[in-house]
Parts: C-alpha cells; sequence; structure tokens
C-alpha cells in the first residue's frame, strides 16, 4: 500500500484541500443542474440551497423536489429518501475505525457522500493517525461548500447558462459519472482490480442496454464482489490495498 510522503511542514489541512480539488470539479456541474432543476420545479431560490445544505444526498435530492412537485405524501417522500441514502449505514462504520473513537466525525458524517468515501477509504490508511481528523475535515468542507455553490449558482442563474450556452445543459448529466471515473481509474493498478471494475462495469452497461437500468447497479456491484473475491482467492499474494 503507498503512504502519503509527510514532511516536517506536511499539513493535513492543506492536503485534504489539494484532494477535494476533483471533487469540487465534478460536484460544481452537478449541484448547477440540481439548482436549475429545483427552481423550475418550484421552489424558490432559499428553498433549494437550504435542500443542498441539509439533505446533501445527490440523486436523493433530485428524487425529492421531483415527489414534492409532483405532489406524493411527505411520509412517502422521506421514506424513498432514507432508502436510498441507507448505503451510508455501511459508508460510516468503514471510515469511523480510522477515526480513534473521536467525537469530533460524529457531526462530519453528515459531509459523507459516495465520492468522499470513496477517496476517505484510501487516504485514511496512508495518513498518520494525528492527521487524519484534519484531512477528512478539510476534504469533507470544501466538497459540501462547493455543492451548496454550485446550487446556489445553478438557482439563480442556471436558465441564463443554459441558453447563453446550450451545450452546457448537454454536459451536465456527465459531470458525476466522468467524476467517478476519475477516482475509480487509479485503483485499475493490477489484475486483481482492473477485472474486477471492468467486469462490474460491463456488466451495467449490459444490463442499461438490455432495459433492466434499475438492476444495473446492485447487479454490477455483486458481480464485481464475487470476481475480486474469486481472483483474491486463487491470487493470494495480490494485496488488494
Amino acid at each position: 500500500m503507498n503512504t502519503l510522503t509527510v514532511t516536517p511542514d506536511f499539513s493535513p489541512w492543506r492536503q485534504g484541500l489539494k484532494d477535494a480539488l476533483p471533487l469540487f470539479g465534478g460536484y460544481i456541474p452537478v449541484a448547477i443542474s440540481f439548482g436549475l432543476i429545483s427552481i423550475q420545479t418550484g421552489f424558490s431560490v432559499l428553498e433549494t440551497i437550504l435542500i443542498s445544505t441539509f439533505i446533501y444526498a445527490g440523486a436523493s435530492q433530485f428524487l425529492f423536489v421531483a415527489m414534492v412537485a409532483s405532489g406524493a405524501p411527505l411520509p412517502l417522500v422521506v421514506l424513498m429518501t432514507l432508502l436510498i441514502n441507507a448505503r451510508h449505514m455501511v459508508y460510516a462504520p468503514n471510515i469511523a475505525r480510522y477515526m480513534d473513537s473521536d467525537k469530533r466525525w460524529l457531526p462530519l458524517m453528515h459531509g459523507l457522500t459516495d465520492q468522499v468515501f470513496a477517496l476517505a477509504l484510501v487516504r485514511l490508511p496512508q495518513l498518520p493517525r494525528a492527521h487524519r481528523m484534519a484531512w477528512y475535515t478539510s476534504l469533507g468542507l470544501l466538497a459540501w461548500f462547493s455543492w451548496i455553490g454550485g446550487t446556489a449558482l445553478g438557482a439563480v442563474a442556471g436558465d441564463t447558462l443554459t441558453q447563453r450556452w446550450p451545450l452546457v445543459n448537454e454536459a451536465l448529466p456527465f459531470a458525476l459519472p466522468a467524476l467517478f471515473a476519475v477516482l475509480v481509474a487509479p485503483r485499475c493498478n493490477s489484475i486483481l482490480w482492473t477485472t474486477t471494475l471492468v467486469t462490474a462495469a460491463a456488466l451495467s452497461m449490459l444490463c442499461k442496454i438490455a432495459g433492466y437500468p434499475n438492476a444495473a447497479i446492485p447487479l454490477a456491484a455483486l458481480a464485481g464482489a464475487i470476481v475480486f473475491y474469486a481472483i483474491k482467492a486463487i491470487q493470494p499474494g495480490d494485496n488488494p490495498k
């Protein structure tokens, strides 16, 4: 496992900001898209910004505004939002074990998005224990504020942006997949990880083409896990870390 180079003048706060830059670049376009859609469905600018501030859950926010705009019962809206975010019950324990029971970690769980989790799971084991909280705080805050800022920009000026540059409207949906690709690509450094990721991606695309988009993610995740542990059992010397 590679470790970060820690010099006497190493700053975990600065390193966290540096590592968050890809998230910043990916979150802004998607947040602009959300801000624009939220305004178009009848939410005010303030309501839109508050949704991104307190819910801060990507896909769940799009579902939230769509269901509210369609007149769905509030309990159903809340239930569906919680179900989509149930994966965070798995994320948090995997990150908490690197925080040495530090109570400051509890409020920071609000910033544990998919991308923050993926990056933290790789970086935290590489950092000295004394630097982990500062690094994670820096990373999480920049990601959170970039999402809020992008939402505000979309809510206030989204229509103007898309009318002036129509291609922006076409490019926005690709921002989040591109961000995931940036985070996943460095893991393709061994046969183990390359085969696992290619298998998951290929199966996901096949499900989509076959007309089963809702089954794509769970089936791809299951297939990737099976391939990962099958290859690991055959090649025990291949360290997945």
